[in-house]
C-alpha cells in the first residue's frame, strides 16, 4: 500500500470541518472539542490515510477527540489527555493487527463499554456503522455511514437512547474517567436485575471492556 503524504491528505479547497461545526451548533447535546497538537494530528492523519475533505479526516486533524453529552460518548480524533486514544493507533491496539487489515474500524465508544465501528466487510454491510451495546451481546447495524452517525450523535436524546444504562450520579462518575477508562457494571446490562437496585460499577481500562465484546 502506497501511503499518501500529509500534504496530499489536507484538503484546503473543500474541508469538511465547517460541516462538522454546523452539526455541533445545530445539535441539542453538550459538546466538548478537545484541543489538538500539531504532532499528534499529523501522525494520526497520515496513519489513518483519510483526507480532511471527509468528516473522519477533519475530526482527526482538527480535534484531539470530541466528547458528547458530558463525556457519555467519545468520538475518536488524534488524541488528548481526556481521550488519549487516537483513531488509527487505538484500532491497532484494540484489534491487535495493522490498521489496514482491521475487520472494522472503531470510531467511537460510550462511557459504559458500548462501541461504534465502521464495517470493513466483516459484518457484511461495508461502510455502515455498527453499535455494540451492553444490554444485548452482539453488534447492531445502525444503517448509516460515518458522517450521518456523527451528525446524529450531536442531536440524539441519550436519555432515551441509552436511558436504561444511566444511574443517579452518572455525570459525576463519567467526569472522573480518564481517556483510557470506561465504567464496568455488574451484573452486566443483559442480565436480569431488579430495577429498584443499583448495579455495582467501577472504572476499568477501555481495552478490558472491549475484550469483553470479543468473547460474547
Amino acid at each position: 500500500m502506497e501511503l499518501r503524504s500529509l500534504k496530499e491528505l489536507i484538503n484546503l479547497e473543500e474541508p469538511a470541518w465547517p460541516y462538522v461545526q454546523e452539526w455541533i451548533e445545530s445539535g441539542r447535546n453538550h459538546v466538548e472539542i478537545l484541543p489538538v497538537t500539531q504532532k499528534k494530528r499529523e501522525e494520526a492523519l497520515v496513519k489513518a490515510q483519510v483526507t480532511t475533505r471527509s468528516p473522519m479526516g477533519a475530526i482527526i486533524y482538527e480535534t484531539g477527540g470530541i466528547l458528547v453529552d458530558h463525556g457519555w460518548l467519545r468520538i475518536y480524533g488524534s488524541g488528548h489527555e481526556k481521550l488519549n486514544r487516537s483513531l488509527p493507533f487505538w484500532n491497532e491496539e484494540a484489534l491487535e493487527t495493522s490498521l489496514y487489515e482491521v475487520p472494522y474500524l472503531l470510531v467511537a465508544d460510550d462511557a459504559i463499554g458500548g462501541f461504534y465501528a465502521v464495517d470493513n466487510g466483516f459484518f457484511g454491510a461495508p461502510q455502515k456503522v455498527f453499535y455494540y451495546a451492553g444490554d444485548i451481546p452482539g453488534w447492531e447495524n445502525l444503517d448509516m455511514g460515518y458522517s450521518d452517525f456523527v451528525a446524529a450523535m450531536f442531536d440524539v436524546d441519550f436519555g432515551e437512547y441509552n436511558g436504561s444504562f444511566r444511574w443517579t450520579n452518572w455525570k459525576e462518575d463519567v467526569a472522573e474517567l480518564n481517556g483510557d477508562q470506561g465504567i464496568h457494571a455488574y451484573p452486566p446490562y443483559w442480565a436480569e436485575f431488579p430495577k429498584d437496585k443499583e448495579r455495582s460499577r467501577k472504572a476499568v481500562p477501555v481495552k478490558e471492556l472491549f475484550t469483553l465484546t470479543l468473547i460474547q
